[in-house]
């Protein structure tokens, strides 16, 4: 082969071949979003939350993840936190408010959010964050695994750290609606199926356990519900009666079969529309 030939095969190799990552500028912003193919950091220049003290019927799991945010935001040891149970209960909403809530008291502290999707990249993440001078929140919203998904062995990595351990400025948040992160039916049918049931169900039901917070969220009571409601209305600035908001209020709950902070939200963002109300 001649020269001419290997040079031409080397060029197209390293066009190939992705250049090194180089770590985002920091600075630009105080949250940030993971994509893959090829890798990057994006800034969020505006954050989607509300504010933490509207977020009602959740005291016992803001209070206690917002002192393991602060205590990690001032480099203390801190746990990865994991935010399970009912859907629309304010789980994502309470981790990214309490991000907001660091930041104004003063801690520069980041946040990363990661797609379940994208958990087997986590590697190269982590490599790119651990020199950064600063700490970093990565968040996983809705998570969950089914029977024969393998993203849960890159999560592994993140939550025990490999050889290297799990770098001191980086802490891992995640939320769903499954407490072990797989569905109930499908841990059943492992314990039935397989040859050695207790290991096959272990492996994946373990990795809720090396979580080292457990936060429950719960459906809310009919009180809590309008609690949220008058919140917004509050914060909002809008004028309406009482008996009146809360007989649109129960009656839009029932047209969706439930309560929750999601459900809360939907009606005010509707209230608010009518008030021409703009939300910003």
């Amino acid at each position: 082969m001649n020269q001419d030939a290997l040079i031409r095969i080397a060029d197209a190799l390293e066009r190939m071949s992705p250049p090194p990552l180089e770590a985002p500028d920091f600075d630009a912003a105080d949250a940030f979003v993971w994509h893959v193919a090829p890798d990057r950091l994006s800034p969020v220049e505006k954050v989607n939350r509300v504010d933490l003290a509207l977020l009602v019927g959740i005291d016992r799991s803001r209070d206690t993840l917002l002192e393991n945010t602060l205590r990690f935001a001032r480099g203390l040891p801190a746990n990865n936190a994991l935010l399970w149970g009912a859907r629309g209960m304010g789980k994502s909403s309470l981790v990214k408010a309490i991000h907001a809530e660091a930041v104004h008291r003063g801690h520069p502290l980041k946040v990363v959010e990661v797609q379940r999707e994208d958990l087997p990249s986590i590697g190269r993440l982590l490599s790119l964050l651990r020199p950064a001078p600063f700490r970093f929140v990565l968040f996983c919203d809705d998570l969950s695994f089914s029977h024969d998904d393998q993203h849960y062995k890159s999560l592994k990595a993140v939550l025990d750290g490999g050889i290297e351990g799990r770098p001191d400025n980086v802490v891992f948040y995640a939320t769903s609606n499954r407490r072990h992160l797989m569905p109930r039916d499908m841990i059943e049918n492992e314990r039935q199926s397989a040859i050695n049931p207790s290991e096959a169900v272990e492996e994946k039901v373990s990795l809720s356990d090396r979580f080292g917070l457990w936060l429950g969220f719960h459906p809310c009571t009919q009180e809590e519900y309008l609690g949220m409601i008058a919140g917004y209305c509050d914060a909002h600035g809008i004028d309406i009666d009482a008996e009146t908001l809360r007989a649109e209020a129960i009656e839009w709950q029932a047209t969706r079969g439930g309560r929750s902070g999601r459900v809360a939200w939907q009606y005010f963002t509707d209230l608010a529309g009518r008030r021409g109300v703009a939300l910003d």
